[in-house]
């Protein structure tokens, strides 16, 4: 069980319905607060809409099929010249549209075949950037969202084994000042993943998706 967390509000009531979660602390609210956190616009904004043509679309296309790729070969598959295709990548690198190239592993086979979800609901008025900058620390964290309704966070772990996963709650996220309840759902089979550049950018723009 997670450690005994209190809201910061005094008159806050425990937490007694019946459906409450293994995960969740004894007098964690079966709801997330209407306000969890107070400083949510201190996170970093999202990226404006980029204006990409067709040509900075097959480009994104290719490079999401095989990041190796050269310019040059690049090049000859768009039927331009490869200074136009570097102008091109560096363009969309610079507005921050390409973030970083990177590979794609089997994780099983890396020794980490276990996905786990782990759903977070903060204490009422806790400080949303300090709790964010803790579970970022987290090496098994894969992703962290801030999400809409009854919970507050959304996170993505990749663990070895259920061992591994009852060690990282106990000693790691339930310790963590600001985490009121938790839920754990594991992952039992993964589907692999879409081409989602593809699917979405192979349309000419303006095209419906």
């Amino acid at each position: 069980m997670p450690p005994r967390r209190r809201a910061a509000t005094p008159n806050a009531a425990p937490n007694t319905s019946p459906t409450t979660a293994p995960d969740a602390a004894p007098d964690a609210a079966p709801t997330a607060s209407a306000a969890p956190f107070r400083d949510l616009t201190d996170m970093p904004p999202q990226s404006p809409p980029v204006p990409l043509d067709d040509v900075d679309r097959q480009i994104l296309v290719l490079l999401s099929q095989d990041s190796r790729r050269s310019q040059r070969a690049l090049a000859r598959e768009l039927g331009m010249s490869a200074p136009s295709v570097k102008e091109r990548i560096a363009r969309l690198e610079r507005l921050g549209v390409i973030r970083g190239y990177g590979v794609r592993l089997d994780w099983s086979a890396a020794g980490f075949p276990m996905t786990v979800y782990l759903t977070i609901t903060a204490v009422q008025g806790y400080q949303q950037k300090e709790l964010v900058e803790k579970l970022a620390l987290i090496p098994e964290l894969e992703r962290l969202d801030i999400v809409t309704g009854a919970i507050d966070l959304l996170a993505q772990l990749r663990v070895r084994d259920h061992l591994h996963l009852r060690q990282l709650l106990m000693d790691r996220i339930w310790q963590i000042e600001g985490v009121q309840r938790t839920e754990t759902s594991l992952s039992l089979v993964e589907i692999g993943p879409k081409d989602l550049v593809a699917e979405l950018l192979s349309k000419p723009a303006g095209d419906p998706a």
